[in-house]
């Protein structure tokens, strides 16, 4: 039997970079202590683009678990601020530019709650399920690993931000997510385990390397909703997103686990969600967002912005992984070791 090791307990290596931006941003936590990229070169790039994206992330993984060989005090340096405020703007900008715009939570939230037939559908789940390969899965998983070995972190941010109901309820969700007082119910754990199960590594950002653009904009956007207390509806929405549509999906992936033989942890992880997620949902619907709402009507906007970035960036992510999985491709800038890598 594996031995089970905590993924957290030593800080990443940093990244390489994929252009300037990152390469600013890397070269400032090396300690090599150049000018900021201009303005015009943030404005110019590409907000959903390799070298803004991985620039982001690097930026947010300060708050998070660092990496080895960079000071904690980085996490504060006034000149990385400053340029995490620019990339924000622009990534901000091109969400709100490719949502919809809805206002009302409520038809937001309607959008999402419709759940096509169980076996119909062209997503990444229904293709995990019924034809993808392992090395597929095992791609898809490394992906996701970017969350899920931090699992609800970027939302225990907005817990200070809420105060009655709301927060009340939003703590007893995060306390699930948390594993309910037992280190070995942490959801981050269980998705570690079930990486053990399909022969992956489980080291903390050991696949950012090989992560594309689109699945590290997914895990931005929870960093960049969780920082800012004005973006606090946003992330309320994003994690409403997140625990209505967790619970079908789950389904569909453990049936993955289960069809290509991946061990028990790799099915139990998502057999988890489907019945936790399923409780979730209603309690963000009822007890957070309707509570929130009431006190703080202005921020309906927002969560209703929340939801549909949310599905934005989460479409995006799945028509990149289908295109290249269909094309015979891996949808990995890396690849992965045959087993443990």
């Amino acid at each position: 039997m594996t031995t089970f090791r905590e993924p957290r307990a030593a800080a990443p290596a940093l990244p390489a970079d994929r252009g300037h931006l990152s390469s600013a941003v890397l070269g400032r936590l090396r300690g090599e202590h150049g000018p900021p990229p201009p303005a015009p070169a943030v404005a110019s790039a590409d907000p959903y683009g390799d070298d803004l994206q991985l620039a982001l992330y690097t930026l947010y993984e300060l708050h998070y678990q660092g990496f080895e060989g960079v000071d904690d005090d980085q996490e504060w340096d006034p000149g990385l601020l400053n340029l995490r405020q620019a990339l924000e703007g622009s990534f901000l900008a091109a969400l709100r530019a490719g949502v919809p715009g809805t206002v009302s939570a409520s038809d937001a939230l309607g959008r999402i709650l419709v759940e096509p037939v169980e076996d119909e559908g062209d997503g990444v789940g229904h293709y995990l399920r019924d034809e993808a390969a392992a090395d597929q899965v095992r791609e898809y998983a490394a992906l996701r690993s970017l969350y899920h070995l931090k699992e609800a972190d970027p939302h225990a941010w907005v817990i200070p931000r809420l105060h009655g109901p709301a927060k009340a309820a939003m703590v007893a969700v995060e306390f699930d997510e948390f594993g309910a007082g037992r280190a070995e119910h942490i959801h981050a754990r269980l998705y570690a385990e079930l990486m053990l199960d399909l022969g992956l590594d489980t080291a903390y950002g050991r696949y950012l390397d090989a992560a594309p653009a689109e699945a590290l904009a997914t895990v931005n956007l929870m960093s960049l909703f969780g920082l800012h207390r004005a973006l606090r509806g946003a992330l309320i929405g994003h994690f409403a997103a997140v625990e209505i549509t967790s619970s079908p999906g789950s389904r569909r992936l453990a049936q993955a686990m289960r069809r290509i033989g991946a061990g028990p942890a790799a099915a139990r992880f998502y057999e988890e969600h489907v019945e936790a997620d399923a409780v979730h949902e209603q309690v963000v619907k009822r007890q957070v967002i309707a509570p929130l709402l009431a006190a703080e009507p202005r921020l309906e906007a927002d969560v209703a912005f929340g939801i549909e970035a949310t599905g934005l960036l989460d479409e995006r992510l799945g028509e990149a992984l289908l295109r290249s999985w269909r094309g015979s491709r891996s949808a990995l800038r890396l690849p992965l070791a045959p087993d443990g890598g």
